[in-house]
């Protein structure tokens, strides 16, 4: 396959990426990537000489751009995106221009030239906080913040395409990821290197929340099955397996990194802060997928790699990042 992956500079994005030209050696990718100040070059350092890999830097919002690059690939997978929460509560303009209007690109591209699939990667998030049980892929979706307002727009606005004009779509909604090559903002690579560094981790609230862990590596082999063998229109619900309270998931990370618990800094909740995430990934395994990386190893795989990549964090900890941060902790 030829394939247009789009946020390929990302976390997600170039961890897939380098699953795909590991596990399927006849393919071939174009990564188009506005170089957002999340998405880094250096995530692909490894396969930049591919013959097989070509980075094209751009905006997936440009209309025209996007027609070049994605003429005569058999598929676009959709990572772009804007994803913090934090970030859409005081900027959420940008998260609409990508999230919803850059979906649309995409989709009009895929429908003017005829690509044969547009995978779009969402997340959980679309559904809201759940009290109880999980959530299934016909589940209605309550987005609570504008980062999932702005993805459950996108991802309705992919659907609509598929049952107004027959552009072939699918979905995936996956549950918290975790892994190398994280920008620092998130919280488990934000706690770790902080701990690394002494650093006090802001844990919201009364850190009672839940989320289930999924491990990079387990979505993209997710959505390389999902690219393959999911059915156009439909949705594909992607999920670790393994909820944790935020507070048991900063005091496991203190415990790597050999820290102490004294280092957790409560700060005030973020608004409108979901409780807790849980999604029925029953659908995909269907298709034979099944997370493959234990939580607890693969968080200390986690650990180890910031750990050992200092020169890969610590410049993205200055500057933009240092200012925002303060901004968004400094008085709470």
């Amino acid at each position: 396959m030829k394939l247009l992956v789009t946020g390929g500079a990302g976390f997600i994005g170039s961890n897939f990426i380098r699953h795909l030209l590991r596990e399927h050696p006849d393919d071939s990718v174009v990564n188009l990537d506005k170089l957002t100040y999340a998405g880094n070059p250096a995530n692909l350092a490894d396969v930049a000489g591919d013959p097989r890999y070509a980075f094209v830097q751009g905006d997936i919002c440009d209309a025209k751009l996007v027609r070049d690059v994605a003429r005569g690939v058999d598929a676009i997978v959709n990572l772009a995106a804007e994803s913090h929460v934090d970030r859409s509560l005081v900027e959420p303009d940008g998260f609409l221009r990508t999230d919803v209007f850059g979906v649309f690109t995409l989709l009009e591209a895929v429908r003017d030239l005829g690509i044969p699939r547009l995978l779009h990667v969402s997340t959980d998030e679309v559904y809201g906080s759940v009290a109880r049980g999980s959530s299934t892929e016909r589940d209605p979706l309550r987005p609570s913040n504008p980062y999932s307002a702005s993805k459950a727009g996108g991802d309705l606005l992919a659907l609509s395409y598929w049952h107004t004009h027959g552009v072939p779509v699918v979905l995936t909604r996956s549950s918290n990821n975790f892994g190398p090559h994280q920008y620092p903002e998130k919280v488990v690579p934000l706690f770790i290197t902080n701990a690394l560094d002494d650093t006090p981790l802001p844990l919201y609230g009364d850190g009672r929340n839940v989320r289930d862990w999924l491990y990079v590596l387990d979505n993209c082999a997710a959505i390389d099955l999902v690219l393959r063998r999911g059915r156009d229109g439909e949705v594909y619900n992607i999920g670790g397996g393994h909820e944790v309270e935020n507070i048991a998931l900063t005091r496991e990370i203190l415990r790597l990194t050999g820290k102490p618990d004294t280092l957790i800094r409560p700060v005030t909740d973020r608004p409108g802060h979901d409780r807790r995430y849980s999604v029925d990934s029953t659908k995909i395994g269907q298709l034979g997928w099944a997370p493959r990386y234990p939580f607890a190893s693969a968080l200390e795989t986690t650990v180890r790699w910031y750990r050992e990549h200092e020169t890969w964090w610590r410049p993205l900890k200055s500057g933009e990042f240092r200012a925002w941060y303060e901004r968004q902790y400094g008085n709470r």
